[in-house]
């Protein structure tokens, strides 16, 4: 759709381009989020189990890393549900009250998946502080046995996930929880080792105080990844800087005025652009719209473009009135008729 509107020294064109394959997008897209439905709800599944049988292990054991490891993953089911809803509600189609659709939910839902990973770390570090003050005995093979088929499931939660993750911040926050419980459980075997065979008690709360601080370490990108796209920054992807910089070296475009690069949700980037370009007939104002599209949709996988073209229309000086051209009526031709200007 392409919109011109033209005043007394301006003349604009304004151009919302979505897609150029909209509807096969579309279908990708909707093909995608199923996938994704799909996927989550195993995993919440197979991780709910688990908690259940680390939990019973835990307390059968006193072992406080199990327990930790157990209430993590509490955690994570939460958190896998939240993001299944949140991928639910961002399937919704746009409406005129949210033009975009309802994908920021999900970045909305990372950011909560984020800070609950830093609040597990903290509590985590504070309970392995007292047990490594006042370490209690522990059962090393129960706590052995937990661990080893927590991280078989964390493992292959990881491997069904991975895939889908790679562009959707939301899935990623989902994914760092089950990364870390898999870490958690590779700190519970090393432990659960070093009790059984030498009833080294510390390093029940050793392991804990790892897992805690890799936990909190790894929670600080995904809250500052998520805070800014709530915070409309330009993506990390794409360098505002350079963008300007090719725009700017199209054929006929003399400067861009603004330009705005923002995150909608994941893998889902919109630009607005205010270029003065030279004058152009209609047809040569679609030919740089498409160029300029193709080029933001291809190099900088950017989907959602709105272009505004402002011209610059050379004011002609004003004439003596004796070289009007119309004065040439006043005199009379061969025949008697006037001259026509």
């Amino acid at each position: 759709m392409v919109s011109v509107t033209q005043s007394e020294h301006t003349s604009g064109a304004v151009s919302h381009w979505g897609c150029a394959c909209s509807g096969l997008y579309a279908v990708a897209i909707d093909q995608a989020g199923e996938r994704k439905l799909t996927l989550l709800g195993g995993a919440a599944a197979l991780s709910l189990g688990l908690l259940l049988v680390e939990m019973g292990l835990g307390v059968f054991s006193h072992s406080l890393a199990l327990l930790a490891d157990a209430g993590h993953m509490v955690l994570d089911v939460v958190a896998l549900t939240l993001t299944w809803v949140a991928a639910w509600v961002g399937r919704r189609p746009a409406t005129p009250q949210a033009p975009f659709g309802h994908r920021r939910v999900e970045i909305l839902m990372a950011l909560v998946n984020g800070l609950s990973l830093l609040a597990i770390a903290i509590f985590v570090a504070q309970e392995a502080i007292e047990r490594w003050q006042t370490p209690e005995p522990v059962l090393g093979l129960p706590m052995l046995a937990a661990a080893v088929m927590g991280l078989g499931i964390n493992s292959l939660n990881l491997w069904l996930l991975h895939r889908e993750s790679q562009q959707d911040l939301n899935l990623r926050g989902a994914m760092l929880h089950l990364t870390m419980d898999a870490v958690s459980s590779v700190g519970v075997i090393a432990a659960a080792v070093a009790i059984a065979l030498g009833e080294w008690w510390w390093m029940d709360a050793a392991a804990s105080l790892v897992v805690a601080g890799l936990t909190g370490l790894s929670a600080l990108p995904l809250i500052g990844e998520s805070l800014e796209i709530f915070l409309e920054y330009a993506p990390r992807s794409v360098d505002p800087a350079q963008v300007e910089k090719a725009i700017a070296s199209f054929n006929s475009v003399k400067a861009v005025e603004k330009l705005f690069i923002w995150t909608i949700g994941s893998a889902q980037l919109a630009l607005c652009a205010h270029l003065t370009v030279e004058p152009l007939t209609p047809g040569e104002q679609n030919r740089l719209l498409v160029r300029l599209h193709d080029y933001l949709h291809q190099e900088c996988g950017i989907r959602e473009i709105t272009l505004q073209f402002h011209t610059e229309l050379v004011e002609t000086p004003e004439l003596h009135p004796m070289l009007n051209p119309s004065l040439t009526a006043l005199f009379p031709g061969k025949h008697g008729e006037l001259f026509s200007g």
